[in-house]
């Protein structure tokens, strides 16, 4: 395949200001990050809670809690909706992302989100020891068989990225970044630019310049929802997704969306 027919054109469309279109799938901006949601009766109210006050960006991880996080998810959500998407990682640790344990952990983790179809699966490490064409081989199988929808990778460069599209179609790049942590510029104005959803992760952590506090209070904003609105105004594919198990707090990332920065402000965080 070509680095052309690898490409992502064509998976993501901006929609508006607030919104970007995964296949059929619109998605809120602002998602939901699970790197602690643990299985319990309340977790799985809050997943439903999260969906119902606009969450559809939810984003998981076979290693995460112990795999809870995806049981959970599993037993909150109905498999199948086309309203939303849930992302899944695999291929962590060194070793991970040879073909049999990659096909291991797809298979747990579409067991444990009780779904024949992951809507989006990322290559959570790439690992110098196991060429990238092979974990990607088995990424391409199952979605070439159904069991996954979109294929995405995860702290990855440009370069990375380009070797990725020449084996399989990437939806989504998923890294470190946020006001402080800033080492992926390049890629995040790559995906702009080749249609990919950047997904930052940590997007909150690390705060932010002396400047933070009083863009936030001109808006009548908190600092975390000014880093995000930062952050979307960064690029028209970013989707940060934070991570929280407090509606209270979800519902203030969410409220991000509505902050609209200046170009003064925006490059005064910058």
């Amino acid at each position: 395949m070509t680095a052309g027919e690898g490409s992502g054109l064509g998976l993501l469309t901006m929609v508006s200001r607030t919104g970007l279109t995964l296949g059929e799938t619109t998605l809120t901006r602002i998602g939901l990050g699970t790197n602690r949601l643990s299985n319990t009766p309340a977790n799985v109210e809050f997943v439903r809670e999260a969906v119902a006050a606009g969450v559809n960006m939810i984003d998981t991880a076979h290693i995460y809690t112990g795999g809870e996080s995806e049981a959970t998810l599993g037993d909150a959500l109905t498999a199948g909706a086309t309203d939303r998407v849930v992302a899944t990682k695999g291929g962590y640790s060194p070793g991970e992302g040879e073909p049999d344990a990659l096909r291991a952990q797809i298979a747990e983790s579409l067991r444990r989100l009780r779904s024949e179809r992951i809507d989006l699966y990322y290559l959570h490490r790439i690992h110098p020891e196991v060429p990238l064409e092979q974990s990607l081989a088995i990424l391409a199988e199952h979605r070439d068989a159904g069991t996954i929808g979109h294929i995405g990778i995860s702290e990855a460069s440009v370069e990375q990225v380009e070797q990725a599209r020449a084996i399989v179609p990437i939806a989504a790049v998923q890294n470190h970044y946020n006001l402080t942590e800033r080492r992926h510029e390049e890629v995040v104005d790559y995906c702009a630019a080749e249609g990919i959803i950047f997904v930052p992760y940590f997007p909150l952590r690390g705060g932010g310049p002396p400047e933070l506090d009083e863009v936030a209070a001109r808006h009548g904003a908190t600092p975390s929802q000014t880093i995000l609105a930062w952050l979307l105004r960064r690029s028209p594919t970013m989707l940060p997704i934070p991570g929280t198990l407090s509606l209270a707090h979800l519902r203030e990332n969410l409220g991000a969306l509505e902050v609209e920065l200046t170009d003064a402000e925006f490059e005064a965080l910058r």
